[in-house]
């Protein structure tokens, strides 16, 4: 059987976020660096597809493909690291301190954001032949949508920032849902379709990823959209990190970890055979 029940993937999950905390520094940014590469190529596969044939449906159905590659090559998103690596620190592992996990983080983020901003470059040089051109419509889409998820959520304040927090909390409650499911299986098709639905329900419903973003929101500024750097950092990136580290942590590794490392008293059932008492109301 391929399939590994939810006790003992959970302990894989910790396992893997102690063993995250005391990666060299070199291998931690080389690994993050690749991961955001990776997705943001398959973030940008799904954006053509989307502009070439008019359906959202389509270029979700397939970015998956990004996500399934990284992870099965060992490499790590923000996102995953946000969920497994605090596991190691609330399971009170040897050596893990809150100092180390905060060091996996900072690393993992740095290494996500030059490998988007390396392929947001690239793409933006392919989109306009070196910038001596002006965008097709695959760069226009990219500008566009920089501008709709920036300045969009600051016209509507408080509100606005509120729908980006918690966005950003159901993307990697679904992200990190596939981090899980990669360890659900010892087959690569298994850890695969495990990883592809979730994945798909975040990108077709629009919510915010960190590291998807780290390559949209450069790429649009590249191409010419009409928002800055200020816009993206303050109505974009800093509360999507902020949603991410929630949805991955509370709603994804807090609760496996509660109910399947450290499961609740089982309550007291009948003995087999013997009758149970009840009065009966005349």
């Amino acid at each position: 059987m391929s399939y590994v029940t939810p006790a003992e993937f959970v302990a894989k999950m910790i396992d893997a976020g102690e063993a995250k905390v005391f990666i060299s520094t070199r291998d931690t940014v080389i690994r993050a660096y690749m991961a955001g590469a990776i997705l943001a190529l398959a973030a940008a596969f799904a954006v053509t597809v989307t502009v070439e044939t008019g359906q959202p449906l389509v270029g979700a159905l397939l970015v998956p493909v990004g996500f399934c590659l990284l992870y099965l090559l060992g490499f790590d998103l923000l996102a995953g690291v946000f969920t497994l690596v605090p596991l190691a620190l609330i399971d009170r592992r040897p050596g893990v301190r809150l100092g180390s996990v905060l060091r996996n983080w900072g690393l993992v983020f740095v290494g996500n954001l030059a490998g988007s901003l390396t392929v947001a470059l690239m793409m933006a040089v392919i989109l306009t032949f070196a910038f001596s051109v002006d965008p097709n419509e695959v760069g226009q889409w990219l500008g566009a949508i920089g501008a709709s998820r920036t300045v969009g959520y600051a016209d509507h304040g408080a509100a606005g920032m509120l729908t980006l927090f918690i966005r950003g909390v159901l993307c990697n409650w679904m992200v990190s849902t596939g981090v899980v499911a990669a360890t659900i299986s010892t087959s690569v098709s298994g850890k695969v379709i495990g990883m592809w639905m979730p994945i798909l329900v975040f990108f077709y419903m629009g919510f915010e990823h960190s590291v998807v973003n780290m390559f949209l929101f450069p790429a649009g500024l590249m191409l010419g959209g009409d928002f800055s750097i200020a816009d993206y950092l303050v109505w974009n990136e800093i509360p999507t990190v902020v949603g991410n580290l929630v949805g991955g942590l509370v709603f994804v590794g807090l609760a496996l970890y509660a109910t399947h490392a450290r499961t609740g008293a089982t309550r007291n059932r009948p003995h087999p055979g013997k009758s149970v008492n009840r009065k009966v109301n005349a």
